[in-house]
């Protein structure tokens, strides 16, 4: 008899936790309750797409911005626009319980806009290169993948400090990080690109420029004399872009240094491959 009792008071208690409401603080603070896990997700930012899938919640996901492309699965989703604009009877069809949003990525008017539809927004920041194992624990939890959400960021961290340990101590041979050309773009030593440069045993030349960078001029470029020249594949050629300089080191030396955009411009779970990438592409100049 009391070993029934104890055993009703068992699934009681584990009935109750199941059916405990879920709370989530989202990077701009705001409280979140679910009394579930989402189960109809939009994402409006390509990393973000990414980091849903990689925790797990794919199948959750009925939406996503123009740009994501990753994984292929994700290519087969319904569109609801882009940073520039929402399409919010879009959003309204897919009857989401959650959007989830990038602060600063997409428009405070838009998202706005969602929330006055009813629809929960979920807002997320990412700037340093842990962010992503942050943001990969947050979003495995709020989807109901709390394990797996764990563990990819577990994994995550684990290839960053390897690639400190085996990178960080050589030479900070100085670098300009050239985003665009026409205007001259850089970023500055906010942006994760500036840690991931330091991670690799080099220095960004910018990395003074407050916020996330901007413009420049090609002479203060020539003032602070990078050894190399990196910026992403999707980019302008950069030995086109410089060949007139021959004053500057990097140029004559034909030091150049291009790497796969969609990995180290996103701040998903392919960054530390995008950061690898670099690291091993910046080697040889740190010698």
């Amino acid at each position: 008899m009391i070993a029934r009792v104890l055993a009703a008071w068992v699934c009681l208690g584990v009935l109750s936790a199941l059916a405990a409401p879920m709370h989530v603080y989202d990077d701009a603070g705001q409280l979140h309750v679910f009394a579930s896990p989402p189960r109809r997700i939009v994402s409006l930012t390509p990393h973000l797409t990414e980091l849903l899938f990689a925790v797990g919640a794919g199948d959750q996901v009925v939406g996503v911005d123009a740009a994501s492309d990753h994984p292929p699965a994700a290519r087969r989703l319904p569109r609801v626009g882009d940073y520039s604009r929402l399409h919010l009877e879009r959003i309204l069809a897919l009857q989401p319980d959650l959007v989830v949003a990038w602060l600063g990525g997409n428009r405070a008017a838009d998202l706005h806009a969602v929330r006055q539809l009813g629809i929960p927004v979920l807002l997320t920041e990412a700037v340093r290169l842990d962010d992503v194992a942050r943001l990969l624990a947050l979003l495995g939890h709020t989807t109901g993948h709390a394990g797996t959400g764990t563990q990819a960021a577990k994994d995550y961290r684990a290839r960053l400090a390897a690639l400190k340990a085996r990178y960080g101590r050589a030479n900070r041979v100085p670098v300009f990080y050239q985003v665009w050309d026409r205007p001259l773009m850089t970023l500055g030593g906010q942006h994760w690109i500036s840690e991931a440069l330091a991670v690799c045993g080099a220095r960004n030349v910018f990395g003074d420029l407050g916020g996330w960078g901007g413009v420049v001029s090609r002479e203060a470029v020539l003032r602070r004399e990078p050894a190399v020249i990196a910026g992403g594949a999707d980019g302008p050629n950069l030995g086109r872009s410089w060949q007139a300089y021959r004053s500057l080191a990097a140029v004559r030396h034909e030091a150049y240094v291009q790497v796969d955009a969609d990995r180290l411009h996103r701040a998903s779970p392919r960054l530390i491959e995008g950061v690898e990438a670099l690291c091993r592409a910046l080697a040889p100049y740190g010698r």
